[in-house]
């Protein structure tokens, strides 16, 4: 980890030295065990502010859609997944970003750190190899990392990055999980009312502080549809204002999403939004061939007219 950090502020230096970007989105150490920030920097001198852990769980892509800049990232490959779609929507030039890919062994999951150690702060914290040391006023503990991941981190098929100018450190192997879809198949096969009824239980804890829109990359337009005059859509946290909302913002997420998690990290109430989301990853998938952000050539099926889509759908 230390020559992967070095490595990225020697080359975030070289880039700022030679005036090749006149930006660097990455990350910093935060001021608690196992938490870092998103850092912007513009001078040579502050490099070594980078860091690179499992807490660096951030989709940097949201900072980029409105730059002007010519702007470095470090990205992982959730994120240059999003960087993909995001050129592919307009909303920058590939000319215009330099991706530093690192190549990602997956985000730690602090719901599950906090569940298992009941609470219990964490003073103290050390990834060491495959497993996590974990320390605090009144208990060590050592767990296994893999069983620590997010979930979206869990089934990733995509850990190193999908589109870079420079890779950071060495390739690593992709999720051992055989079916990314395996959740859904589950959730498929409840009726239709067991499903609406885990729907309306977890979408009943939102309090709409619209945390999942802010972290997503591709929330980027500059009036949300729930802001928007006439209002179309309630903004009080009555179950079915916040049930439309949800439902509206997944469909408007169909074909793009690329699983990266920001949405459900940044819940404070720990609403299951990945399942609606990844849902609509799997339809697409079947339906169309297409899977997000993997090539600057395939444009998303949902933005895209072929006479020979499938037309089941029409009745």
């Amino acid at each position: 980890m230390a020559d992967l950090i070095a490595e990225m502020r020697q080359a975030a230096r070289r880039l700022l030295e030679e005036k090749k970007v006149d930006l660097i989105i990455g990350f910093e150490k935060g001021t608690l065990p196992l938490r870092s920030s998103p850092c912007f920097i513009r001078h040579p001198e502050d490099v070594d502010r980078l860091t690179w852990d499992s807490s660096c769980e951030n989709n940097l892509a949201k900072y980029l859609p409105g730059r002007k800049e010519k702007i470095g990232i470090i990205a992982k490959g959730c994120d240059t997944r999003a960087i993909v779609g995001l050129i592919q929507e307009k909303q920058l030039e590939r000319e215009q970003v330099v991706i530093l890919g690192v190549p990602c062994q997956g985000m730690l999951d602090r719901w599950k750190m906090e569940q298992l150690l009941e609470g219990r702060e964490v003073l103290e914290a050390e990834e060491r190899g495959e497993e996590l040391y974990l320390k605090g006023c009144d208990f060590e503990r050592t767990l296994p990392r893999a069983e620590l991941l997010h979930r979206s981190c869990q089934v990733c098929r995509h850990r190193n990055p999908v589109l870079y100018d420079l890779l950071l450190g060495e390739r690593v192997a992709e999720s051992p999980v055989p079916d990314e879809y395996a959740e859904i198949r589950e959730f498929e096969r409840k009726s239709p009312e067991e499903r609406w009824a885990y729907f309306t239980k977890e979408i009943s804890r939102c309090i709409r502080c619209y945390g999942c829109r802010n972290a997503c990359p591709f929330c980027y337009c500059r009036e949300c549809f729930v802001d928007a005059e006439p209002l179309w859509v309630g903004k009080t946290i009555d179950l079915t204002d916040t049930q439309l909302f949800h439902l509206v913002r997944a469909f408007h997420l169909a074909g793009r999403c690329v699983d990266c998690g920001a949405c459900e990290r940044a819940c404070p109430m720990g609403v299951d939004l990945r399942k609606l989301n990844k849902k609509l990853e799997k339809d697409v998938e079947e339906l169309f061939g297409y899977k997000a952000g993997l090539s600057l050539e395939e444009l998303p099926p949902l933005a895209t007219f072929r006479p020979e889509d499938p037309q089941e759908f029409i009745r």
